[in-house]
């Protein structure tokens, strides 16, 4: 075996810099958003510092910007704004009912219909508005019939990403695959051009899912039990001994270390409300309208010697504090929300909603903070909030964009544009299949659509994309191309040829995909797509073989994203909403990696070797 040689120190510079940035991605305290920038940021850096040329070429580090323009950058945006719409409209609503209805008659059958259903879907649709559909009807169904939601929502959250697979728009991945491909000079591989491999594959990984999953999945308890303190509305009555008695409200916050939360002032005689600003003086009289838990509010009644009064009662044992018209919600907050790196207090939720937040679960677990403190914690996509509030409170946040509430509740919003969003997103998809626009074209036409048929808005439109996606993207395409032009990829393919050596093309195929299965699950798969694919193309011209089953490889290897929480977005919500484990993960998605990459891997030495 003979170890190649590095082509040049810029090559080994972007080998050390592929690896920085893939440690940096897997990162969860650094957001990925800033790891892109940073990558982009020292890529421009290094080329304009040391600038690079061979035979006659040159690197322009300008170049690397290309990403922010690339055909597959402008496809995904799109896509994610299309899917936005649809949910919006409420346009996939009639398949969630028509599945809840069924759970009901079969849920057995239900299971596996639910199954095919979430992966035919999300071969067109991104699959986050898939699971933010299907989640709240799992879970309705779940307390409806007094079942566990543990062998439901994590087989229907790997579903999508199966299902994700089949077609080059399904996901990011596969565009931006398909995308570098052909920037390479290949020949365009169309909408449907693997689907064969990948429908096969899937039937088998939702037979798996459906009949094996279930049983390997212990009990797990609801995300969020209703063990959080109760919050109650009651007044504290400012009386003429109390010592809150011609103080201010910053005086008297602060004789509660600033733990009571004045929401109004009723001012006698006739009870008007008053803002509760910090230089308002209280006076005899003086009602403070507060919400806490019952030991709290009476530690309140007692520092400021007020009377603590439950409606027209004094607070006793025959008038105890009561929550009437109090109801608890789960909230997972998605990607688009605008919470989304930031805290509670920035975007005055309680104010804004009129909901407070009892709890917060991350990862599965309960995060151990004070209630007081949940107010100041930045907030991360798949996070999911305890909160309480009265029913038109919760129907409200329902409508709101950015959150999945999970109440039980099973009613969904549908509006008469739904069958315009629908209409939109299959002549999308029509057109780009039958070859008359690129998908690019089509799907900013749709947008287009959308936005004149008032389906849309432009605030609506910007909630849609994500910081997160274009910045990886971007960064990925960079990284990409610095690595293919300064030989970094081609010492890659060297190397996994010379490891390679003696193994037939099925079992370098095999490799190939199995080493990006791994990355897969461990950075984000849009980067080790993009990194993957121009050393699968340079492996296979070594190995002077057909190109596209070494593409394919990567494409597949990429979306093998079932073995932890981290490695696709959908996994966190699926993750909190069903209080998974990260075990459980591994021990449903690594079978599920093993068996998609053996049929993967024959299906693609027979088909096209």
């Amino acid at each position: 075996m003979n170890i190649p040689d590095i082509p040049n120190y810029h090559a080994l510079i972007m080998l050390i810099l592929t690896a920085v940035a893939l440690y940096f991605f897997r990162r969860e305290d650094i957001p990925l958003e800033t790891s892109s920038l940073a990558v982009l940021v020292i890529l421009c850096l290094v080329f304009t510092i040391f600038p690079f040329e061979v035979n006659g070429k040159h690197l322009e580090p300008s170049s690397l910007f290309f990403g922010f323009g690339h055909e597959a950058l402008v496809t995904v945006c799109a896509l994610m704004i299309i899917g936005h719409a649809l949910v919006r409209t409420g346009a996939l609503v009639p398949v969630g009912r028509y599945l809840a209805k069924l759970w009901k008659i079969s849920p057995a059958m239900s299971l596996l219909i639910t199954l095919i259903i979430a992966g035919a879907l999300s071969a067109f649709v991104n699959n986050t508005p898939i699971v933010v559909l299907l989640l709240p009807i799992l879970t309705s169904v779940a307390l409806r019939t007094n079942t566990p939601t543990a062998p439901m929502l994590l087989p229907m959250g790997l579903a999508t990403l199966v299902g994700g697979m089949t077609t080059t728009i399904g996901t990011s991945t596969n565009l931006l695959v398909v995308s570098v491909a052909s920037d390479m000079g290949l020949p365009r591989i169309g909408m449907f051009d693997f689907s064969l491999p990948a429908i096969i594959a899937a039937a088998i990984a939702i037979a798996y899912l459906w009949i094996i999953a279930p049983k390997l999945l212990p009990d797990r308890a609801a995300s969020l039990p209703d063990t959080s303190p109760r919050l109650f509305s009651a007044y504290l009555n400012i009386n003429e001994d109390s010592i809150a008695n011609g103080k201010t409200v910053a005086e008297v916050l602060k004789m509660t270390d600033d733990a009571m939360n004045i929401e109004s002032i009723q001012r006698s005689p006739d009870y008007r409300n008053i803002r509760p600003f910090p230089d308002t003086v209280l006076r005899e009289g003086d009602r403070l309208h507060v919400k806490d838990n019952p030991e709290q509010l009476k530690e309140f009644e007692s520092v400021l010697q007020a009377t603590l009064f439950s409606g027209a009662h004094r607070v006793d044992e025959d008038h105890p504090l009561n929550a009437e018209k109090q109801m608890l919600a789960e909230i997972v907050v998605i990607q688009a929300s605008e919470l989304v790196g930031r805290t509670l207090k920035d975007v005055q939720f309680a104010k804004r909603y009129g909901i407070s937040v009892l709890a917060l679960h991350r990862d599965g677990k309960a995060m151990d903070i004070g209630r007081r403190s949940i107010g100041n914690v930045v907030i991360h996509t798949g996070d999911v909030l305890l909160v309480q509030g009265d029913a038109d409170q919760v129907a409200y946040l329902k409508e709101t964009q950015g959150f999945l509430v999970i109440d039980g509740a099973s009613d969904l919003p549908y509006s008469k544009k739904a069958p315009m969003a629908l209409s939109v997103l299959f002549m999308v998809v029509a057109v780009a299949a039958v070859g008359i626009l690129p998908i690019a074209i089509s799907s900013i036409c749709g947008i287009l659509l959308l936005l004149v048929t008032k389906c849309l808005d432009w605030s609506e439109v910007s909630a849609a994309l994500s910081s997160q996606v274009v910045l990886i993207v971007v960064a990925s395409l960079a990284l990409g191309s610095a690595m293919m032009q300064t030989g970094g990829a081609e010492y890659i393919a060297q190397l996994f040829v010379a490891l390679a050596f003696d193994s037939p093309p099925g079992g370098v195929i095999a490799a190939l995909m199995l080493m990006l299965a791994v990355l897969t699950n461990i950075v984000s798969n849009n980067a080790a797509a993009v990194i993957g694919t121009p050393i699968a193309i340079s492996v296979a011209t070594q190995l002077n073989l057909p190109v596209q089953p070494f593409i394919l490889a990567v494409l597949f290897g990429a979306n093998l994203s079932y073995a932890t929480p981290m490695a696709y977005k959908t996994n966190i919500l699926v993750m909190n909403a069903g209080g998974y484990q990260f075990s459980d993960f591994i021990r449903v998605g690594l079978p599920l990696i093993v068996l998609m990459w053996l049929t993967l891997s024959f299906l693609l030495s027979w088909l096209y070797l």
